[in-house]
């Protein structure tokens, strides 16, 4: 089958390898759709140390079911599906608590480590268990559906956070997550949800998509612009979803005393925490991982329309086009949002968005 492979760091390339055999529990999808990930950008030249060559990476993705291995009981043939990106085993002590994103043995689709090695589906097909498997709505395209595995995580977030109706939250970073954290945070019932970052044209989507305020600010300038915005107080929740040292320390002063910084960003593998603050004023920082069971909703929210993704979707390509998407990413090329592949595509067929409908069936 045809595959993007990551054959070496910073080096992407077409290759045809074996097409896999669903095992025991196991679905054989066409993919039909595989979003590129944040984390994949961050992988693919060595720098997160979880995309280790060579490797087939993809996690955000959707397809149709085209076998079924042994035991396979909810799925057949032809059924249109998205799976979550992580793997849990689905038998130890957090497994048997429903804390399936925190599994002793986690794996996770398009990533291989030290712990373990799993392709993703940068390829025509990708194997998975059935009990990552979720059915898509009829009427769900699978470009939306690649969007699936995201909105899962920015609900998971927000779901972490204690919700006040009556209170302001602010998200710190209105790249993909940080957006649709927001709009996780406003469909479960945040009225006021802020949103804060250094690109006006991000803020710009961020305000298309129903931020109540954007803030164009960061570090001190942007507590001290909370603090406005808040009688002094600070924000009860801060969403962090940048990861890194000047954003978490902002997202510390910008929250109030007893408030809760949820840190969902992850780009860089350790920051320096303003641990006085944190401690004096009783802040609770909250990590979040992946998601936990939020499939159902996220497909659900999708389909009402209460969390929009096709404007986020910057583009939909082909897997030969796919290392060009990728250089453009790493190198951080303007109003570049969510880049989509499709293995049925032919190559130089992408296709954009226009006002939210795809130029090209997806």
């Amino acid at each position: 089958m045809k595959a993007l492979l990551l054959s070496e760091y910073s080096h992407l390339e077409i290759r045809d390898i074996a097409k896999p055999e669903p095992g025991a529990g196991e679905l054989l999808i066409a993919v039909a759709a595989c979003g590129i990930c944040g984390s994949d950008v961050h992988g693919f030249d060595g720098g997160s140390g979880r995309r280790i060559p060579p490797l087939v990476m993809g996690h955000e993705a959707a397809g149709v079911v085209e076998r079924v291995g042994a035991g396979v009981t909810r799925f057949r043939m032809g059924d249109r599906v998205t799976f979550d990106s992580t793997v849990y085993c689905g038998a130890c002590a957090y497994c048997a608590r429903g804390e399936i994103n925190l599994c002793d043995r986690r794996e996770v689709v398009g990533v291989s480590c030290k712990e373990f090695r799993r392709d993703g589906a940068f390829a025509e097909y990708v194997t998975v268990p059935e009990r990552i498997v979720y059915g898509l709505p009829a009427e769900m395209e699978f470009a939306e559906a690649a969007m699936l595995e995201a909105v899962a995580v920015a609900l998971h977030a927000a779901h972490l956070a204690a919700m006040d109706p009556d209170g302001t939250a602010v998200v710190i970073g209105a790249g993909m997550i940080g957006l649709l954290t927001m709009q996780a945070a406003l469909a479960l019932g945040w009225k006021r949800v802020v949103v804060a970052d250094v690109d006006r044209t991000r803020l710009a989507m961020a305000e298309s998509l129903g931020a109540s305020e954007t803030l164009l600010a960061s570090g001190e300038e942007l507590a001290r612009q909370v603090k406005d915005l808040t009688d002094g107080h600070g924000a009860g929740v801060v969403f962090e979803a940048v990861g890194r040292d000047e954003t978490v320390t902002a997202a510390v002063d910008a929250v109030s005393k007893g408030g809760t910084v949820v840190l969902v960003g992850n780009i860089t593998p350790e920051v320096t925490l303003p641990l006085q603050k944190v401690v004096s004023r009783q802040i609770r920082l909250q990590g979040s991982c992946a998601s936990c069971g939020e499939y159902p909703e996220a497909i659900a929210m999708v389909s009402s329309g209460q969390i929009r993704v096709k404007r986020l979707i910057t583009a939909v390509a082909s897997l030969e086009d796919g290392a060009g998407w990728f250089a453009r990413l790493h190198a951080r090329e303007p109003n570049l949002m969510k880049i989509v592949l499709d293995p049925r595509l032919a190559p130089g067929l992408a296709s954009g968005l226009d006002s939210g409908k795809a130029e090209a069936r997806l």
